[in-house]
């Protein structure tokens, strides 16, 4: 039997009956626009958290307490080694390629000006918060030059936070009570929108000595630093870990790279994807049971035409192609509903709800369209192979 043949001889009989054959059509469909529709949705968040990181540059590091994969605990938790501090920060501002460094410490607090009172994050840095993490500022000056230790008490206001204090008022030369303690207001921040949940904008800044004394810290969250472009950052990584093995006297302390950052997000966000996607597959799965359904059927319904097929001089291997036929033309066909189906959902998501993120990738869209074929076949294996092996006597007989 010709391909040809056996092609047409599948449609006519998908087509004899039409609301079985859609029903089945429709269970391949929906199961293929899931996985296309939560790919997407998966790789939509994959290219915003990425995004998000590379917003600060690429040539970042940054320094945190604890030696990754020691004992006691992940880098920056408090324990039994040597912590990090102004001076380390000050030394690794001295390493050839390094052009900008910040101190970090941070935490919540309460802030008072103007009869307003307002709960947010307060940064403690330096001025090399500004060259590290892309930052501008919109009105008067970042944190100046200050003697590390001794540095005066001056705050540097995101733009959402200064409105929510001074509204439309001049916030410059103006008091903030932090803690207790009045900070005078230097500058108001760029606008910088939101980074993985945290509100930059509704942010405060204060000298890094002074968060310290603020949250009773003896040593640093972390140290960031970022390096010239033309540097390569596994020569700065080695040059930063010589000069704190020197001071600390062992390697207790973790430096990560940007690159670094973005490659484990990339992993765990390529398993976030592929789980997602892997949840719309059990759509797919049952689109596959509904195959081998509506074939067991058939054959039990068209004995009499296999019969007839084989009395004709069909082989078995004509009648598996055949049925074969049929659940790969059920399969393709529900895999072109399914691509259409899943591109006006994610279309349909994009002009509706634009705080989703979503990025349809064609390597999943062709990947969706070969494993409903894919399954067209192996959902209809078996019973093309009974149809095959039903013999022509027995067959006849229901005629």
């Amino acid at each position: 039997m010709l391909l040809r043949d056996a092609a047409h001889l599948a449609l006519r009989a998908l087509t004899a009956h039409r609301l079985r054959s859609a029903l089945t059509l429709l269970g391949i469909s929906v199961g293929i626009a899931a996985v296309i529709l939560l790919t997407s949705i998966g790789e939509g968040v994959h290219q915003f958290v990425l995004k998000e990181f590379s917003q600060f540059g690429t040539n970042v590091m940054e320094v945190t307490p604890g030696k990754q994969g020691a004992r006691g605990g992940p880098p920056g938790l408090p324990g039994t080694s040597r912590e990090l501090t102004l001076d380390d920060a000050l030394a690794l501002s001295r390493i050839p390629g390094v052009v900008a460094v910040t101190p970090i410490v941070w935490g919540n607090s309460e802030l008072e000006s103007n009869g307003r009172l307002r709960r947010t994050t307060v940064y403690g840095a330096t001025v090399g918060m500004l060259r590290v993490f892309a930052m501008e500022v919109r009105v008067g000056s970042f944190l100046p030059e200050d003697d590390t230790a001794h540095p005066r008490a001056l705050v540097v206001l995101g733009a959402k936070l200064k409105q929510e204090l001074f509204g439309g008022a001049n916030a410059l030369g103006e008091r903030v009570r932090i803690g207790g303690e009045h900070f005078r207001v230097v500058g108001i921040m760029e606008p910088k929108g939101q980074f993985l949940g945290t509100d930059l904008d509704d942010t405060a800044y204060i000298p890094t000595a002074r968060a310290m004394a603020l949250y009773n810290r003896s040593g640093l969250i972390s140290i960031n630093l970022s390096y010239q472009e033309n540097t390569p950052a596994p020569a700065i990584s080695r040059a930063i870990q010589r000069l704190l093995v020197t001071r600390h006297g062992r390697e207790d302390f973790t430096v990560t790279t940007q690159e670094d950052m973005l490659k484990t997000l990339s992993k765990i966000l390529n398993i976030l994807t592929a789980a997602v996607g892997a949840l719309g597959g059990i759509s797919l799965l049952v689109g596959g049971v509904g195959i081998v359904t509506i074939m067991l059927i058939n054959i039990s319904e068209r004995r009499n035409e296999i019969g007839l097929l084989v009395a004709l001089g069909a082989t078995p291997a004509d009648i598996h192609l055949l049925f074969l036929s049929e659940a790969l033309v059920l399969g393709g066909l529900g895999g072109l509903g399914g691509l259409l189906l899943g591109g006006v959902l994610v279309g349909f998501l994009v002009v509706t709800v634009g705080g989703i993120p979503v990025s349809l990738r064609w390597e999943y869209v062709v990947g969706a369209e070969v494993l409903s074929g894919l399954l067209g076949v192996l959902s209809g294996a078996y019973p093309a192979y009974r149809g095959s092996r039903l013999a022509v006597v027995e067959a006849l007989r229901l005629e």
